[in-house]
C-alpha cells in the first residue's frame, strides 16, 4: 500500500472495521471516526486503530481530526443502510446519508485531504433491466436508501471540479461473512441480513422466513450476489492506491459475479452448522427483484482486484465462526 494516513468514518461498523483491519495490515496509519450509534467500541479495538468518537455532521470536529491525523484520504462508511427503514424515514436517511456525506466532504476540503473512497450500493440501480449489472446499467433507485447514495455519487464530480478531490464510489452487492481470524464480525441491532439471520435460526436464536418461492429461478427463491467483507476491504485499498498513484475518479461494482439463491444460502448454513433451519415461506416482498448480481469485470481489469472467498460455504463458515464465539455480538458499545 502506498504511504499516507487515512480517516475511516463509520470505522467501528461492520464493513468499516474490516476495512480498518485491512488498512492496518497493509501498513497504513488509520484513525476511526464514529459516533457509535451503530458501530461498536469493541470492533474499533479489534480492528487495531484509535477511535475518535464524534458525529460526521460536526464539521469542525472532523476537520480537526483529519488535520491531527495528517490524513490525505477518507474512507466513508458512516451511513444508514436499511432499505425498509429508508422507506419509512426518508427524512432521516437524507439527513444522515446525504447531509452527513456533504459534511465529511466539507471537512476534507477544510483539512486539505484529497482522496475520498465512498461506500455506495447496488441499490442505486433499482430494478435490474439486465444481469449481470455493469457500471453502465441505468441508475434508477426505487427507495430512498438508493436515492441518498446516488445523490452523493452525483455530488462527487462537483467537489472534484471545485476543490480537486479525487474519489472512487464502490457499489456493493450483498456484503457477508466475517474476518477469518475471528476478531471481527457482523453485529447489527436488529439484524437484517440473510446469512447471520439464517445462522441464528440454526442456533435456535431467531426465526427465518423466505419471502417468495415462486420466482422464475431454478428453486423459486431470489438470487443474490454475496461478497465476502474482507474482499470488499481489499477493494477499498486497491481503489485508494489507484487514486494516490494519480488514477482518475471512477465507480466500480463489487460482487462475486455468481448468483446464489436464498434456498442455497439456507442449505449452506445447514451444512456448515450441522443443524436444520426451521423456516417459513411467506409472500414476496414488494420491490424484490428475482435476480440481482454484479459484473465486477471493470475493477478486475483496471485494478487487478479479485475476490478470494467466493464460495458461499466459505463465506457462511467465517460468519458462523464469529457468531459462535460472540453469541451476544460485541456485547454493547
Amino acid at each position: 500500500m502506498m504511504a499516507g494516513n487515512v480517516v475511516v468514518t463509520g470505522g467501528a461498523g461492520y464493513i468499516g472495521s474490516h476495512a480498518v483491519k485491512a488498512l492496518r495490515a497493509a501498513g497504513a496509519d488509520v484513525v476511526i471516526y464514529d459516533n457509535l450509534t451503530a458501530g461498536h467500541r469493541a470492533a474499533a479495538e479489534a480492528a487495531g486503530a484509535p477511535l475518535e468518537v464524534g458525529d460526521i455532521h460536526d464539521v469542525e470536529r472532523l476537520t480537526a481530526v483529519l488535520r491531527a491525523a495528517r490524513a490525505d484520504a477518507v474512507m466513508h462508511f458512516a451511513a444508514w443502510l436499511s432499505v425498509g427503514d429508508s422507506v419509512r424515514d426518508p427524512i432521516g436517511y437524507y439527513r444522515n446519508n446525504v447531509t452527513g456525506a456533504l459534511a465529511v466532504l466539507q471537512a476534507m476540503v477544510q483539512a486539505g485531504a484529497r482522496h475520498f473512497i465512498f461506500s455506495s450500493t447496488a441499490a442505486t440501480f433499482g430494478n435490474p433491466v439486465e444481469t449481470p449489472i455493469t457500471e453502465q446499467h441505468p441508475q434508477q433507485p426505487i427507495n430512498s436508501y438508493g436515492e441518498t447514495k446516488l445523490a452523493v455519487e452525483r455530488a462527487l464530480p462537483h467537489f472534484e471540479r471545485a476543490h480537486g478531490l479525487t474519489w472512487t464510489a464502490l457499489r456493493y452487492f450483498n456484503a457477508a461473512g466475517a474476518d477469518p481470524d475471528g476478531a471481527l464480525g457482523e453485529d447489527h441491532k436488529p439484524e437484517i441480513h440473510v446469512i447471520p439471520r439464517a445462522i441464528d435460526a440454526a442456533l435456535g436464536r431467531d426465526s427465518f422466513a423466505i419471502f417468495g418461492d415462486d420466482y422464475d429461478t431454478a428453486d423459486g427463491t431470489c438470487l443474490r450476489d454475496y461478497i465476502h467483507v474482507m474482499d470488499l476491504a481489499s477493494a477499498h485499498i486497491a481503489a485508494l492506491d489507484a487514486l494516490r498513484r494519480g488514477g482518475a475518479s471512477t465507480s466500480y461494482n463489487l460482487g462475486n459475479g455468481r448468483p446464489t439463491s436464498v434456498r442455497e444460502v439456507v442449505n449452506a448454513v445447514e451444512r456448515v452448522t450441522g443443524r436444520k433451519i426451521p423456516l417459513t415461506v411467506g409472500a414476496r416482498r414488494p420491490g424484490d427483484p428475482a435476480v440481482l448480481y454484479a459484473s465486477s469485470d471493470k475493477i478486475k481489469r483496471e485494478l487487478g482486484w479479485r475476490p478470494q472467498m467466493e464460495d458461499i460455504e466459505v463465506i457462511v463458515e467465517t460468519a458462523y465462526r464469529w457468531r459462535q464465539a460472540h453469541p451476544n455480538g460485541y456485547g454493547g458499545h
